[in-house]
C-alpha cells in the first residue's frame, strides 16, 4: 500500500504522507477504485472512452473530457479546467469503460460533462500546487479567528485551494443559516484570493477530516462510502442493540452508518419469527418468553420458580399459539424441548512458544507488601532467637561448662566496662522472674577484685590455669602509665 511519496526507503513500510488521501499515486486507499478491465484485451476497432474521472482533495471526484486523446494512467497528475476559470490539479482515478459505468451509477449524462483536461501536470504546476496545499492549514486558522471576532455560530473545518492558487473553498458546519457576507469581505482583504463558502453536514465533515472508528479501522465515510443514507434507531431495535447513544454514535455525532449494513439480513430473518410472544399457556403453568435466536429459529421459554430454559422451534411456538387461541393447552413444554448440539472445542497446540502472561502485571505492586512481610518475618525471627537464648541460659547443664575468657581489646580500643550492679551468685536470693531451674544450679565461687589489688582475681573452680595468666595480662594493660611504680 506504500507509494513513492509515502514509503521510507524500501517502499514496503508506509510512513504516511499526511495529505488525507491526496498523495500523488493514490496509494493511501482513500476512495480508490480497482480497474478490473485494465488487463483485458480490447477489440481492434475499439475507441477508448473520452471521459476521465479525476480525484481531488477529500472525496471530491469529477468527470472531464479528454478531447486531445492524451494517454493517461491511474495516479497521474493532470491539469484540468476549473469551475470558475483558471485550472486545477488532480490525479486520475479511473479511465476506460469503468468511467461509463460510474457515470451511469451517478446518473450523469455525457452531455453534462463540459469541462476538459488541459495537459499532464508539469513540474511548475506541481510546485505551485504543493505551495497552495501548504497554505491551507494556516489559512483555516486565520479564517476561524475572523469568524470568532464576528461572533458567527459556524465552524470552519477545512480549506481547499485551487491548483493555480487563485481561489479557495471554505467548508463549514453550522446548525442553521449564517450571514457571512462581512466574513467574506475580511477574508478577501486578508488572503487576496477569491472566496467560496460551502456548508456541509456532520457526516461530510468526518469524511473530509478522517479518523479511526470504534471498530479499529478507518472511517467508512473517509475511505469508500460516498452516499450517506439516513440511519434511524429502528435499525438498532431490529438488531437487538441497546439504545445507548454513546455506543451507537460515531465521531460525527450521528448514528453510525454501519447500522444499515446488516439490517436487511435481520429483516429477512425476522419474517418467520412471531410477534408479541409474551407467554404460552400449558397444563403445567404459564411459560414466559425469555429470548429468541432469529438465525437458528429457536425461542426459549421458562416456567416460574424454575431456572431451566426450554428451547422450542419457531414452528412449534406458532402451533401452540394457535392452540391457545382455541382454548387448548399442551401438556408440558419440557417434553418438546429441542436438544441443542454442543460442538466440542479442540485445543490446538501452537507451533510456537506462547510468552504472553508469563510476567505478572502486578509484580511491581507486590514489592512494598513483600518488604513489610520481610520486616515482620525478621522481627519474629529475632523474638524467637531471643527466646531460645533465654531458654538455653536457664538450662542447669550450662553452669558446668567453663566460662570463656573475655576477648582481648585491640590497640586503640577501650576495654568493655564491667557491670556495676552485677548480682552475686553465691548469695541465696530470689531474683524476680527467675526460673526455678536456675536455683538448682551448682554453687560457683567467684572472687571479686578489691580496689587497689591488681591481681585480686582468683581462679574459678573448673577453670584452667592458662586463663589466670590471660586475665593478669588484661589487668596490666588496663592500668594507666601514671600507676606504674616510680622505680621503673
Amino acid at each position: 500500500m506504500g507509494c513513492g511519496s509515502c514509503s521510507t526507503g524500501g517502499g514496503c513500510a508506509p510512513a504516511g504522507c499526511k495529505s488525507n488521501g491526496s498523495c500523488l499515486t493514490g496509494g493511501c486507499g482513500k476512495m480508490e477504485v480497482y480497474d478490473w478491465l485494465s488487463n483485458l484485451d480490447m477489440p481492434s476497432n475499439y475507441k477508448p472512452f473520452q471521459v476521465i474521472e479525476v480525484k481531488f482533495k477529500g472525496a471530491r471526484k469529477e468527470f472531464f473530457v479528454n478531447n486531445d486523446n492524451i494517454y493517461l494512467e491511474i495516479g497521474e497528475l493532470v491539469a484540468v479546467e476549473g469551475p470558475t476559470g483558471g485550472y486545477d490539479i488532480g490525479h486520475v482515478s479511473l479511465t476506460g469503460e469503468l468511467v461509463r459505468m460510474q457515470m451511469k451509477r451517478r446518473k450523469t449524462a455525457i452531455d453534462q460533462v463540459t469541462r476538459k483536461i488541459y495537459r499532464k501536470a508539469t513540474e511548475a504546476d506541481v510546485e505551485k500546487w504543493k505551495v497552495a496545499k501548504g497554505m491551507e492549514w494556516e489559512t483555516m486558522h486565520k479564517a476561524r479567528t475572523l469568524a470568532l471576532d464576528l461572533r458567527l455560530s459556524m465552524k470552519i473545518s477545512d480549506v481547499d485551494y485551487q491548483g493555480d492558487k487563485t481561489k479557495a473553498t471554505f467548508f463549514y458546519t453550522a446548525e442553521g443559516r449564517v450571514d457571512f457576507r462581512e466574513l467574506i469581505k475580511k477574508m478577501a482583504e486578508t488572503f487576496r484570493i477569491r472566496i467560496e463558502m460551502r456548508q456541509i453536514g456532520m457526516r461530510q465533515e468526518a469524511g473530509r477530516l478522517g479518523g479511526i472508528g470504534s471498530c479499529g479501522r478507518e472511517l467508512c465515510c473517509s475511505t469508500w462510502l460516498t452516499n450517506f443514507k439516513t440511519v434511524s434507531t429502528a435499525a438498532a431495535r431490529y438488531q437487538n442493540l441497546s439504545l445507548n447513544t454513546l455506543k451507537l454514535a460515531g465521531q460525527c455525532g450521528k448514528l453510525k452508518c454501519c447500522l444499515n449494513y446488516e439490517l436487511d439480513t435481520y429483516l429477512d430473518a425476522l419474517k418467520d419469527i412471531p410477534d408479541r410472544v409474551d407467554s404460552l399457556q400449558t397444563e403445567v403453568g404459564v411459560a414466559r418468553h425469555q429470548k429468541t435466536d432469529i438465525f437458528k429459529k429457536l425461542m426459549w421459554f421458562s416456567y416460574p420458580n424454575m431456572e431451566d430454559w426450554i428451547p422450542l422451534k419457531v414452528d412449534r411456538v406458532k402451533e401452540i399459539m394457535a392452540m391457545n387461541k382455541k382454548g387448548q393447552k399442551p401438556n408440558n413444554l419440557k417434553e418438546e424441548a429441542v436438544e441443542l448440539v454442543t460442538t466440542a472445542v479442540v485445543d490446538k497446540i501452537p507451533d510456537y512458544e506462547n510468552v504472553v502472561g508469563q510476567d505478572s502485571l502486578t509484580r511491581l505492586d507486590d514489592k512494598p507488601r513483600n518488604k513489610g512481610n520481610k520486616n515482620n518475618n525478621n522481627r519474629n525471627n529475632n523474638q524467637n532467637r531471643n527466646k531460645n537464648n533465654a531458654e538455653r541460659s536457664d538450662r542447669p547443664d550450662r553452669a558446668k561448662q567453663p566460662q570463656q575468657a573475655p576477648k582481648q581489646p585491640q590497640q586503640g580500643q577501650k576495654a568493655p566496662q564491667q557491670a556495676k550492679n552485677k548480682p552475686d551468685v553465691s548469695k541465696k536470693e530470689n531474683v524476680p522472674g527467675q526460673v526455678q531451674a536456675k536455683a538448682q544450679q551448682p554453687k560457683v565461687k567467684i572472687a571479686v577484685a578489691q580496689e587497689g589489688q591488681p591481681n585480686a582475681a582468683q581462679p574459678v573452680e573448673g577453670q584452667p590455669a592458662a586463663k589466670k595468666n590471660n586475665r593478669n595480662r588484661n589487668n596490666n594493660r588496663r592500668k594507666k602509665p601514671s600507676d606504674k611504680p616510680k622505680n621503673e
